[in-house]
């Protein structure tokens, strides 16, 4: 993913957790907010609270990867910062794939069905 698609900097996420609109469920967390760029920027967030390096790395991988395949489905214009939670290494991929669908909808993220 190239730098200017991606959050990096501690107080971008920190704006992001105080100020941004939040949906949850049992693998992942996501934080939105608009932006005034044009285009999607993504941040992904996994605590040491997950396990050792391994796992947290997996749950990582796993967040870009459902955000990479459905970035076309998201209206253009947010920050994204998507939390990794305790099930998101070890859940099935498709209901980690659905639950970060129904999260986008429930947070207004997803383009209106044309």
């Amino acid at each position: 993913m190239k730098r200017e698609y991606t959050l990096k900097k501690n107080h971008e996420f920190r704006r992001m957790y105080q100020r941004g609109a939040s949906a949850v469920c049992g693998s992942m967390v996501v934080y939105c907010r608009k932006n005034r760029l044009g285009r999607n920027r993504l941040g992904i967030a996994a605590s040491v609270k997950l396990g050792h390096a391994v796992v947290r790395n997996r749950a990582r991988r796993r967040l870009r990867e459902v955000y990479r395949l459905n970035a076309d489905k998201l209206s253009a214009g947010w920050d994204i910062v998507l939390v990794a939670r305790g099930r998101t290494a070890t859940v099935d991929w498709k209901e980690l794939n659905t639950s970060f669908l129904k999260l986008c909808r429930k947070l207004g993220l997803l383009e209106a069905e044309k």
